[in-house]
């Protein structure tokens, strides 16, 4: 028989490159379509951060300004590693861990570390749809149930009247939040019911594989953008329209200086490209070898950006009618308080006595300070993800006309979004345990993603909880940051300083007919590991300067005799609450040095014993190991 051609690493390349065997590509699923593959990879990329993270950073970081630091982290950072992944896939046809199995034994916990942060990532995930499908099902109410207070033996109830119905609905009705994380409180059964509920259907979309899930996609990543247009529509001809529109793209070049945009602007592009998670792998695993996955990666990449920019649109356009609505309420409601003030006190004197319209007084009319005041109010609260979705945006709704069936469209889109995603946080769980043959064949496939979902589910009981949602905010907060910045760093050294990047070239030239060009490699070797390098220092120099802390929901909230609620408190976490931050940044990864010592060890091992003793007096001395053999020990 011929040899193959070794590496330089002395591994076989025509094997290590997808050249299996011909029972393996055939049992190995397809794709109905390219369409099908490219909603899938679309509705994987384009998640819920797309509409409640980025307009956030815009509005923060200088409005259109910040546009310049994503763009760049875009092109140099975020396309290069999905054209990576998807080629990847593609050509050896495996799941995360065949992958690196596949380009080193030694990189065996790449692939390990992936399928972990798939499965924390969706757990915690999945229970932000819990939530959605929650406001879904009291969307149909009119009026809207977070748009008064409820009556407490024929009064309001004085938490509500503190804060506004849109916060009691929230923090009370749905999460029904204790004042810090270490009060655990009881499960919620309406929680449980919601997140049984959402486990459901993903399990319902996933129970044929990429069969069922294929077609699923076609809704969900489809109707978003069918429901932001309709926002879109609606949202420019509202009063106040321009000026939220004005306020996101007012450029504020001086923003740029701060390294703190820049480093938002490369993790933004990171996480929501969705890259290091092992689903783009899987899911381009199922492609034709020869597909041009450069036009693919080039169209998913540019997709999901111009998605965040258009939601953008919407968003404030309709923060811009809250605003404006705040403020002609703001107007008619104290403009007497203001006459007399004016007269008989001091601004300094009225605070004292009205330390609640202190904030008002200070700022008096300007639209763009009551958008300030939305956003940013003091104290700092965060009006990105679930404080975007579920308080500011849920306020507006409720003043525009129809708001029940605004309300419903939200939602859904909401959930479409969100259930895209999940598709390929599953997959990135599902795939590898397919590939290492963990299960046998005689045990059907949906029973196995039935087991998946069911152990994903009795996890995610801990965010019913009344502290559930502190438990989240840790969960997105670190289990999505640092592990995921390690991962990519492994896999585009090992595709490129281990497979080598000639060995990579030939595979792009037999995937898509042309090798890539000296943009591509020069971030493939440089620009893009030292971004994600540089990034993963900033970033985990930044979190080691202060202590962890988090925003409590807390009614007894006093400072200095005065009473500050609703104003959430902010706590740092408690000691073993950061043990645990640290477990969840260090147990996902920590298979990547576990499994290269082991495999190591494992050769140190066998290298003695695997030497063949040559007997010089007989032929049979000269039947040495066979090149499996050899090849297998290399």
């Amino acid at each position: 028989y011929s040899i193959p051609k070794l590496d330089k690493q002395g591994l076989d390349t025509k094997s290590l490159m997808g050249e299996t065997q011909p029972s393996e590509v055939e049992e190995r699923p397809k794709w109905d379509n390219k369409v099908q593959y490219l909603l899938t990879c679309i509705g994987f990329a384009v998640g819920l951060g797309n509409v409640w993270r980025f307009p956030y950073l815009c509005q923060i970081y200088g409005g259109g300004a910040f546009l310049i630091p994503y763009l760049i982290a875009l092109v140099f950072e975020g396309l290069p590693l999905l054209y990576l992944e998807l080629a990847i896939g593609q050509r050896l046809r495996m799941g995360s861990i065949g992958v690196w199995n596949s380009i080193s034994p030694l990189l065996g916990g790449v692939g390990i570390a992936s399928m972990i942060v798939s499965f924390l990532v969706g757990i915690f995930y999945n229970t932000i749809l819990a939530w959605v499908l929650w406001y879904f099902f009291h969307s149909f109410q009119d009026p809207l149930p977070w748009t008064y207070c409820p009556l407490n033996d024929n009064r309001y109830d004085d938490e509500c009247e503190k804060s506004t119905p849109v916060n009691y609905f929230w923090y009370r009705e749905t999460l029904n939040i204790t004042p810090d994380i270490e009060t655990s409180g009881s499960l919620q059964w309406w929680m449980v019911v919601c997140l049984a509920s959402a486990w459901c259907v993903v399990y319902i979309c996933f129970i044929r594989g990429i069969e069922s899930m294929g077609k699923a996609v076609y809704v969900t990543a489809t109707f978003p953008y069918l429901v932001l247009t309709i926002f879109l529509v609606r949202a420019l001809t509202l009063p106040g329209a321009t000026d939220g529109l004005e306020y996101l793209f007012s450029p504020d070049w001086e923003t740029l200086k701060n390294p703190q945009v820049w480093l938002d602007a490369a993790t933004q592009i990171f996480f929501s490209l969705s890259v290091a998670f092992g689903g783009l792998i899987a899911f381009s695993s199922y492609n034709p070898e020869r597909n041009n996955c450069e036009r693919d990666a080039v169209l998913v990449g540019v997709i999901n950006s111009a998605t965040s920019l258009y939601a953008s649109i919407p968003i404030f356009s309709i923060l811009g009618f809250k605003a404006t609505t705040a403020l002609n309420s703001c107007k008619e409601e104290y403009s007497h308080f203001f006459l007399i003030s004016l007269f008989l006190l001091t601004l300094v004197v009225a605070s004292l006595f009205f330390p609640s319209l202190q904030y008002i007084v200070c700022r008096s009319f300007s639209l763009f300070s009551c958008l300030s005041f939305i956003f940013l109010p003091p104290p700092p609260q965060s009006a990105s993800g679930t404080g975007l979705a579920f308080i500011v945006f849920t306020e507006a709704v409720k003043e525009m006309p129809g708001s029940q069936v605004w309300a419903i469209l939200f939602f859904i889109m909401l959930f479409s979004l969100g259930l895209s995603s999940m598709f390929g946080n599953i997959e990135g769980v599902l795939t590898p345990i397919n590939d290492l043959k963990l299960v046998p064949k005689w045990i059907p496939s949906e029973l196995v993603t039935g087991i998946i979902c069911l152990i994903a589910f009795l996890t995610a009981l801990i965010f019913t909880l009344g502290s559930g949602n502190y438990w989240v905010e840790v969960f997105n907060g670190y289990v999505g940051s640092v592990p995921l910045l390690i991962i990519a760093f492994f896999e585009i050294t090992a595709v490129i300083y281990i497979h080598g990047m000639n060995n990579f070239s030939e595979d792009l030239y037999f995937m898509t007919g042309r090798r890539p060009n000296i943009f591509w490699k020069a971030c493939w070797m440089v620009i893009s590991p030292v971004m994600l390098l540089v990034v993963l220092i900033a970033y985990v120099v930044i979190q080691a300067q202060q202590h962890p802390s988090y925003p409590a929901w807390n009614p007894g909230y006093v400072s200095e005799f005065r009473d500050l609620f609703p104003q959430t408190e902010v706590k740092p976490y408690p000691d073993w609450v950061f043990a645990i931050i640290i477990l969840l940044c260090v147990v996902p990864v920590i298979s990547i040095p576990v499994v290269a010592v082991y495999r190591l060890i494992c050769g140190i091992i066998k290298k003695p014993s695997s030497r063949v003793q040559l007997n010089p007096y007989c032929n049979d001395g000269f039947e040495g190991e066979t090149y499996k053999e050899k090849n297998g020990r290399v």
